[in-house]
């Protein structure tokens, strides 16, 4: 796909992760339509997409919302003409122990509550997302991308069984989707980052960065520009689909 005067949808884009995918798409040419809950956040994604010379627009949008999503995802359909690619990045965490024992006592499990919401927003919003936009490029006519963030904690990693369920799902969600969706010129892909510099990790104490650090073999976190260009290699080369890339520098929980 040649992305110049395409239209890329990322959710989950005012910040982090998503603001890096953004601005990538906006440097390659793409039109940019941004998905995530705070205004000055996606006003501030919408401002570094549009220095590139492309148009960003922003929706306030809530992606377990099923009628948020479709309401979104029409408005951006009549107001760039076009639905191209989507890059479902919105995600959250409420880390637990499916069951804490401290001295031999049970004092804790993971509750109903934390588990339902990292699934909601990480899975459910994921398959809701990628259904509309898939609808819609089915009837526009022009093929299409659809990318999934994961992450390697899917291959299981311990305070995080809601998240995991979640990050292996939608990794599975891409897999399937591209032997449905081949027959549109649909194409899909995941990709599953290690542990990446953001906000939230760069607020983490010295040394418990360290400690994250000294476990990838390449000695340092990811730059949330490495997982932005690897959505957009997905979304350029044609024979891609039904994968999931990691890009953990060699790192394996």
């Amino acid at each position: 796909m040649q992305l110049k005067g395409k239209t890329v949808v990322v959710t989950g884009g005012g910040r982090g992760i998503g603001r890096d995918i953004a601005k990538t798409f906006a440097a390659s040419g793409a039109n940019i339509a941004v998905l995530d809950l705070n205004a000055a956040d996606l006003e501030q994604t919408c401002k570094d997409c549009a220095a590139a010379g492309v148009t960003a627009r922003h929706y306030l949008v809530n992606v377990t919302k099923e009628a948020q999503i479709s309401t979104a995802l029409d408005r951006i359909v009549a107001e760039f003409g076009s639905l191209d690619v989507i890059v479902n990045n919105a995600g959250i965490v409420k880390d637990g122990l499916l069951v804490k024992v401290k001295d031999g006592e049970i004092v804790g499990k993971m509750g109903l509550d934390q588990w339902q919401a990292v699934i909601d927003v990480n899975l459910t919003g994921v398959f809701l997302c990628a259904r509309e936009a898939a609808e819609r490029m089915i009837r526009l006519g022009n093929g299409g991308v659809i990318i999934n963030i994961s992450s390697i904690s899917r291959y299981g990693n311990a305070g995080q069984t809601n998240y995991v369920a979640a990050k292996a799902g939608v990794a599975a969600m891409a897999e399937t989707w591209a032997k449905e969706l081949a027959r549109y010129g649909i194409r899909t892909g995941s990709i599953a980052p290690g542990y990446t510099r953001t906000d939230i990790l760069a607020a983490m104490r010295p040394e418990v960065l360290e400690k994250m650090t000294s476990m990838v073999p390449l000695r340092r976190l990811a730059e949330a520009s490495e997982i932005a260009h690897t959505a957009v290699f997905i979304a350029e080369n044609d024979f891609f689909t039904g994968r999931c890339i990691d890009v953990d520098g060699g790192l394996r929980l």
